[in-house]
């Protein structure tokens, strides 16, 4: 077997950022960490933040949003979270208990979807976490798939209980587990299992017809000319084109490839690692498609030689991240989801945004804000504030009427007229604007110019200018702001000196929204904060 060398250093190192993404590394303990070479090190991590999987803050090196790519091309790949997802959401309505999907990572469990149950003592299992299998009823139920059902007594962690069975592919072996977890101030094992275990059998034959179908859509699709499935797959939109994603047309993966490698190449020189970025385009690209992709396929997606793709299969293959599946093809194996899929994927829009804030304010010297539509209210989910005798005094959580907020009005821009029509205006200063028709006008005008300016009409004295946060529809989910006193900053300075950094700070949180799995949920609301 021939195995990309760079590819496996490069896991190596996502692997150790990854191992507490919340505590920032420096290269130094990455060094420490892996035993690789200080050069090969600033190397591997100088490609990573530019392919967007790290990012920099100071000296400190973490994982960045971006990553979670990794983990959803694992789930598309195996296709359990999509097809079996829907299944379990209404298992976990119907019971009103928590229930998780999890599938054999070596000796433990790893979850790959769930829904929680809302409550006073809420139980999560975070997609991504792995337990070990004798220490969870999922677990349990995989290594002993024969059992009736798997009970889990308190054995994950003290006050929790679950019931579990194990869920069969066409072939007749489990493919992942189904189980119903409570809480003991709810129900003792035995009542949980008397409770939930009619429904989840009756769930878990749902679940396996399910699978039926989408197996012999595959095998429909197997039978097609190889070369009539590569070219389908050089044009589907969104395709992996190295390690960035080609959203539509020309130009295809194969000149893409070349044009960010010689952009890359232009910026980093010879902290550029090719093999690298090409090794990771691979893993993304055998997501592509359920049930994974034959080798001249995934060469086809990435627009790579075959044998390129060939070493970096090979490379995943020794790392226990793929494995050769049905028909040629090669999938991709739930051990991809250590790569911080768990911590990553949950991050809030707060979590998200603070970042990107603390540049923009490191940038204008003002204070920067985000915040979403509460009702007729705008609430503020994260701030960064300027250091100064004279500052706007806001902290997370605080609420003001969106009708007198530059943040509240690009919020506004985005509803049904008859919406800002019920809104009822009350003067907060001499310059708040009441008037329906004015507000009207002065929405209207914040959604062709793309930003809304407020000068003094929530408190005198205050200045605010603000643009939208997207989600991948276009839909607007927050606002950004900068505010500043009136003293320091007129309104032609904030257009001239702030609105483009603040477009440019709104474009990077999208970018990092674009791969949160809540924020690009068909109806998703804003993330908790």
């Amino acid at each position: 077997m021939e195995r990309a060398g760079t590819l496996e250093r490069g896991l190596a190192v996502l692997r150790v950022l990854t191992a507490e993404p919340e505590r920032p590394l420096r290269a130094t303990d990455v060094v420490r960490a892996t035993g690789l070479a200080r050069s090969v090190v600033d190397r591997v991590l100088a490609t990573l933040v530019h392919l967007g999987y790290a990012r920099t803050a100071g000296r400190d090196v973490l994982p960045a949003p971006r990553l979670t790519e990794l983990g959803e091309a694992y789930l598309a790949c195996s296709g359990l979270r999509d097809t079996l997802g829907p299944i379990a959401a209404r298992l976990a309505a119907e019971l009103d208990e928590s229930v998780f999907l999890a599938v054999r990572d070596g000796d433990g469990a790893r979850f790959v979807a769930g829904h929680a149950r809302r409550g006073a003592v809420s139980v999560t299992f975070r997609p991504g976490d792995l337990v070990p299998a004798r220490r969870c009823a999922a677990g349990l139920a995989l290594l002993d798939p024969s059992a009736p059902y798997a009970l889990d007594d308190q054995l994950a962690e003290p006050g929790l209980t679950a019931v579990a069975l194990p869920v069969r592919g066409p072939g007749g072996a489990p493919v992942c587990a189904v189980s119903v977890v409570s809480h003991t101030s709810r129900h003792g094992a035995p009542e949980l299992a008397a409770h939930a275990l009619p429904a989840l059998r009756a769930a878990v034959t749902t679940m396996e017809t399910a699978l039926t179908e989408p197996a012999a859509a595959m095998e429909t699709a197997l039978t097609e000319p190889a070369a009539a499935m590569e070219t389908a797959l050089t044009e589907r939109p969104g395709l992996v084109a190295g390690a960035a994603v080609v959203e539509a047309g020309p130009p295809g993966p194969v000149a893409a490839d070349a044009a960010r490698a010689r952009a890359a190449k232009e910026e980093l020189g010879a902290g550029y690692l090719r093999s690298l970025d090409r090794g990771l385009a691979v893993l993304v690209a055998l997501g592509a498609a359920r049930g994974g992709l034959t080798l001249a396929a995934a060469a086809a997606a990435t627009g790579l030689p075959r044998a390129t793709a060939r070493r970096a299969i090979q490379t995943l293959e020794a790392l226990g991240y793929a494995a050769p599946g049905d028909g040629g093809r090669f999938v991709l194996l739930p051990r991809v989801l250590e790569l911080g899929y768990a911590t990553l994927s949950r991050r809030t829009l707060s979590e998200i945004a603070t970042p990107h804030l603390a540049a923009l304010v490191a940038r204008v010297r003002e204070s920067a804000s985000v915040a979403v539509l509460s009702g007729d209210d705008v609430r503020y989910v994260a701030r960064v504030p300027t250091v100064r005798i004279m500052s706007v005094d806001i902290t997370v959580g605080t609420r003001f009427p969106a009708y007198a907020t530059s943040m509240g009005r690009v919020l506004l821009a985005d509803l049904p007229e008859e919406r800002l029509a019920a809104i009822v205006p009350r003067s907060l200063t001499p310059r708040t604007v009441t008037g329906a028709a004015e507000l009207a006008a002065v929405v209207r005008r914040a959604a062709e110019d793309g930003y809304a300016l407020v000068d003094q009409e929530l408190e005198e004295g205050v200045r605010s200018i603000a643009v939208p946060v997207r989600d991948r529809r276009g839909r607007t989910v927050a606002a950004v702001n900068v505010a500043a006193h009136a003293g320091r900053a007129t309104t032609d300075d904030l257009r001239r000196d702030v609105l483009p950094a603040l477009r440019e700070t709104a474009a990077r949180i999208e970018a990092d929204l674009a791969h949160i799995p809540w924020a690009t949920a068909p109806d998703h609301l804003p993330g908790p904060s």
